[in-house]
């Protein structure tokens, strides 16, 4: 089959890889419709090459039609349409119980030290062959599927794989007020998706970045909007619309982009030249994250405000300003989207015909799969208008 690889930093190829077969008898093989690119396979792309490994099959936002299933799927059959979380969960451990499936005890990946294994996303997270590819192996079958309804565009569906429910889980962290501020600090695609849940819901967003198409998004659908190239300090700006106090919560959705932080950028260059059995031990240790996001969401939170943060940070020792936090009374909430535990509470605002959160045009740009190289430039690059780009693998 063809499948998105890893080659190495700013290196992603279209190649023919072995297809997927049934390894155990919870697994299932799902022909793949679409496939999203993520702000998360950037990092792969650009800072975390220490822990990929040559050939690597990329991408973690799948659904497709189930092609054949193992002995103990359970009421998983050939022909259903279904939509694949990131993560790789049980549903039955202690942990999937408690609704972390992000936790999950069954795919744990202990050499690492990590969660549950994560599909195309590294040696951290199990190396598990990924989604931007024509077919694709899913493992604990039994659970993990989401079936959706024949009819409706893949599009309607599809982000329930990753940017809706990540995006949902920032929004309820984030536990606004009633008539409260939610400030969100990067308006990729999944502070774009939890600005339409937001405003959804009824509340007051401010939403924060510097690409005009992003901002423009955003304000269509009703949140204000702070250019960052337009104003000097982001808390500032804040509290001036919010009588001096700052917003009530802040959404993070940054994470540990390298852009805009020089030493940060260099850092990681120069880790994805030496040789990876020195690298990757020493990532895991030292920080190299891009800490202007979550300094600038500590300062723009008002004084016992929350702060939710969604976007990934990698880094081990990076300085947190403990003593602001402790004095501001800021309650700090974060970590990957427990996918399943809220998909009951979306899908009925995706089987609504008036499509309340805009799924179906919420892509930018719907590209073959063999256009990958070049949809992941222009997403890095911020170029083209690319804020949210889906693979057609057949």
């Amino acid at each position: 089959m063809r499948a998105v690889t890893w080659h190495g930093r700013r290196d992603v190829r279209v190649e023919d890889v072995p297809d997927p077969t049934i390894q155990e008898p919870n697994d299932a093989i799902i022909r793949v419709t679409s496939s999203g690119l993520c702000g998360s396979d950037l990092h792969l792309y650009e800072t975390l090459g220490p822990f990929m490994g040559e050939g690597d099959v990329l991408g973690h936002e799948p659904m497709g039609i189930v092609e054949e299933v193992g002995s103990e799927v359970g009421g998983l059959a050939v022909g259903d349409r279904v939509v694949i979380p990131f993560q790789i969960c049980c549903g039955s451990c202690w942990m999937c119980d408690q609704g972390l499936y992000t936790q999950c005890e069954t795919t744990q990946v202990r050499d690492q030290g990590m969660g549950a294994a994560l599909f195309g996303f590294s040696k951290l997270y199990g190396e598990v062959p990924g989604g931007q590819a024509e077919y694709l192996r899913v493992p604990q079958a039994q659970f993990m599927p989401i079936k959706v309804p024949s009819g409706p565009p893949d599009e309607r569906f599809l982000f329930l794989s990753d940017v809706l429910p990540t995006a949902w889980q920032s929004v309820v962290y984030a536990d606004v007020p009633k008539d409260g501020t939610l400030l969100i600090l990067g308006l990729g695609p999944i502070g774009d998706m939890a600005s339409r849940i937001a405003v959804n819901r009824g509340l007051r967003v401010i939403g924060v970045d510097r690409v005009p198409e992003r901002l423009a998004r955003v304000a269509a659908r009703g949140a204000e909007v702070i250019d960052l190239s337009a104003v000097d300090d982001v808390g500032e700006e804040v509290r001036s619309r919010t009588q001096g106090r700052g917003a009530d919560a802040v959404i993070d959705a940054v994470g540990m982009e390298a852009h805009g932080s020089p030493v940060a950028e260099a850092g990681q260059r120069l880790f994805n030249v030496l040789p990876k059995r020195l690298t990757a031990p020493l990532m895991s240790k030292v920080g190299l994250d891009r800490m202007a996001a979550i300094y600038t969401a500590i300062d723009a939170v008002r004084r016992g405000g929350t702060i939710s943060l969604i976007g990934v940070y990698g880094g081990q020792t990076d300085p947190m300003p403990m003593l602001t936090l402790f004095d501001k009374q800021i309650q700090l909430r974060m970590g990957q989207a427990n996918v399943k535990r809220w998909v009951d509470d979306i899908m009925p605002l995706l089987v609504d015909d008036a499509d309340p959160l805009g799924t179906e045009d919420f892509a930018t740009h719907r590209v073959p799969l063999d256009q990958a190289p070049t949809a992941y430039e222009n997403f890095q690059k911020k170029q083209d208008g690319t804020i949210k780009v889906v693979f057609s693998p057949h």
